[in-house]
């Protein structure tokens, strides 16, 4: 039995690649995506859906604080009404976010909860007849909206 000495001598192979097979390569750098510049009006909606999951997280913080000193009916349902508060400011704060970078889908979960809150600051000012609280908010619900439907917002969301 003759050994050739001419090629190097190779390193014995690891038990994973002889079961699952050799590494792979690195794959190549993912190219850079360029985001679509938002027109002023989509950046200021994103700005009012800011404002909006700010005063959403506040105010899940005071039902928060409410529900703990206070004597509520049914401590599971004030505690839902909580985490529903929270949920919506979170959903509107990744939606902001969404907007600010011309994502197709914040739209969608901004205009929902916008025709939620809408109702919500309807039954404020009028049925509760706390106007103070829900006229704000039907002005914030009204320029969200506004904001959205003007030209240049959707045709930056086509221009993608």
């Amino acid at each position: 039995m003759t050994e050739d000495r001419g090629t190097p001598a190779q390193p014995p192979r690891r038990l994973a690649d002889r079961l699952f097979g050799p590494t792979a390569a690195q794959p190549a750098a993912r190219p850079a995506t360029a985001h679509p510049e938002a027109p002023p009006s989509l950046r200021r909606a994103a700005l009012a859906v800011g404002l909006e999951a700010s005063l959403l997280g506040l105010g899940a913080l005071v039902l928060l604080f409410l529900t703990l000193t206070g004597e509520p009916d049914s401590v599971p349902r004030a505690l839902a009404e909580v985490v529903l508060a929270a949920l919506a400011a979170g959903v509107l704060g990744a939606a902001a976010r969404g907007l600010w970078r011309v994502a197709g889908w914040a739209r969608g979960p901004v205009i929902a909860l916008q025709l939620f809150l809408g109702l919500t600051g309807f039954t404020l000012a009028f049925p509760a007849q706390q106007p103070l609280l829900g006229l704000p908010v039907l002005a914030l619900v009204v320029t969200v909206l506004y904001l959205l439907a003007t030209p240049e917002s959707r045709l930056a969301y086509l221009d993608r």
